[in-house]
């Protein structure tokens, strides 16, 4: 039993036999009787919101608890530095319905943390149940500083100054500081009403408060003011709206690479290989815009694309949800700086690898980026994949390939053993070659790998 770090005093979550659980502490009780007996819990798992869970008919495990409840199982978990603008909005929409709908059972979120939420069937779920206490009247929402923390100051960041400073976000755990914010700001977006109430005057009101304790008394606060409120917090999120920002690996596959034989001749190997294989879940690295995904979701294989660019994982998402699209979840992701552990003890966020692994990953159009690009060397590369799978489908790019000669322009060529004989030798110390096969209109050879 593996008993996970835990910073409420309401509960915590364990894992065991490979599955989590969650302990609800003696001290959480007349809370957890309120949302259950209400008919909140309920309500919101059956608009899904809310993840739904079991109760265990006794406590074969021995904690000093009130309960112990097992909830719907996520296969990856993953942080909101990793998410695009649309699914950052997303969730904090979710949470904001949340708490608007929690008032309503006379209850209230006590956090309002981003990690609270995750993504199943690409849409944003709360997952934290012990999130929820019973409402006080007259006191303020005490999640508000996190929600500006965690949600609005980097919505307002990546759609008014950089789509890449959602990074701030690994960086800091309890969200972006909003005297921060306000100076990343452009001046422009500060006489913004909304901007002006949540971020400018919020900070400063912080700053003269900090040195002094908080004051939680029941004051003037009431319910309607608490409606008001959210209300206006889901205004001003709902309003945030990311500009025309372009990419040149949105239009990847509409130039050079645009070739019809080559495209189609692709898509059909790698529907043979997933065939071949079927695997239940799929890791496609270097995704782009996701259209070798989509083979793969198609035959209802679970998807998590990976790519660098915030741009090209936002249209994604976008394109996704459009379609109503559940195989495939989106994430931003540099794999020569994969996310690392992080948090007290480096153990409340994982790395990537030690989050899960995928019974296939797809590699396409990437082995160069990596060897050339970043002067990876090929016997790295393999051992990599050969950490994240035991299936492997990879894309050969051979140097005299347009793209390839592209990344050397301005470059000396120092890369004498990038080569197709070589990039075999090095994969064959860790995976067996099951098929190759060179695509249509082109030099690139598709391999399908099988871990030794």
């Amino acid at each position: 039993m593996d008993v996970l770090l835990s910073r409420d005093p309401s509960g915590f979550v364990f894992k065991h036999n490979k599955e989590i659980y969650r302990a609800v502490n003696k001290a959480y009780r007349q809370n957890y009787d309120h949302l259950i007996q209400s008919g909140l819990f309920n309500k919101l798992c059956s608009e899904e919101y809310l993840i739904n869970h079991q109760e265990l008919d006794d406590n074969k495990l021995n904690f000093d608890c009130y309960k112990i409840i097992k909830p719907v199982q996520i296969d990856f978990i993953s942080y909101p530095y990793e998410w695009s603008f649309e699914q950052l909005k997303d969730a904090a929409i979710t949470t904001l319905t949340i708490q608007k709908i929690a008032l309503d059972y006379k209850m209230s979120l006590k956090d309002a943390s981003a990690y609270n939420v995750q993504f199943m069937d690409s849409k944003p779920v709360f997952i934290d149940t012990l999130s929820f206490e019973i409402y006080k009247e007259g006191f303020p929402w005490i999640a508000y500083k996190q929600f500006c923390q965690h949600f609005l100051a980097p919505l307002l960041l990546m759609a008014y100054k950089d789509l890449r400073l959602q990074k701030l976000l690994h960086n800091f755990k309890d969200g972006i500081p909003l005297d921060l914010t306000n100076s990343l700001l452009p001046f422009k977006c500060l006489i913004d009403p909304k901007i002006l109430l949540h971020i400018t005057l919020h900070s400063k009101a912080q700053k003269k408060f900090s040195a002094k304790k908080a004051d939680l008394k029941e004051g003037g606060f009431s319910k309607n003011s608490f409606y008001r409120l959210i209300d206006n917090l889901l205004s001003s999120v709902k309003s945030i709206k990311l500009k025309n920002i372009n990419s040149h690996w949105i239009n990847y596959y509409n130039g050079d690479n645009s070739n019809p034989e080559y495209i189609n001749h692709k898509k059909e190997l790698i529907s043979l290989f997933l065939d071949r294989v079927k695997p239940g879940t799929l890791w496609d690295l270097g995704s782009n815009t996701g259209v070798f995904s989509k083979i793969a979701s198609e035959k209802n294989i679970r998807v998590i694309c990976f790519d660098s660019d915030p741009v090209i994982v936002n249209k994604v998402y976008v394109d996704c949800k459009s379609r109503n699209e559940k195989n495939i979840l989106p994430l931003v992701m540099d794999l020569i700086n994969p996310s690392s552990a992080s948090g007290w003890a480096e153990s409340e966020h994982k790395s990537l690898t030690e989050r899960a692994s995928a019974e296939m990953v797809m590699a396409l159009a990437l082995v160069h980026h990596l060897a050339i690009s970043n002067n990876i060397p090929l016997r790295s590369i393999s051992e990599f994949f050969a950490n994240l799978s035991g299936k492997l489908i990879m894309e050969f790019i051979p140097k005299d390939d347009a793209n390839t000669q592209i990344l050397l322009r301005s470059r000396e060529d120092i890369f004498s053993d990038y080569n197709q004989s070589n990039f075999e030798n090095e994969f064959n110390k860790f995976f067996t070659i099951i098929a190759k096969e060179k695509i249509n209109s082109s030099e690139r050879v598709l391999y399908l790998m099988e871990r030794n």
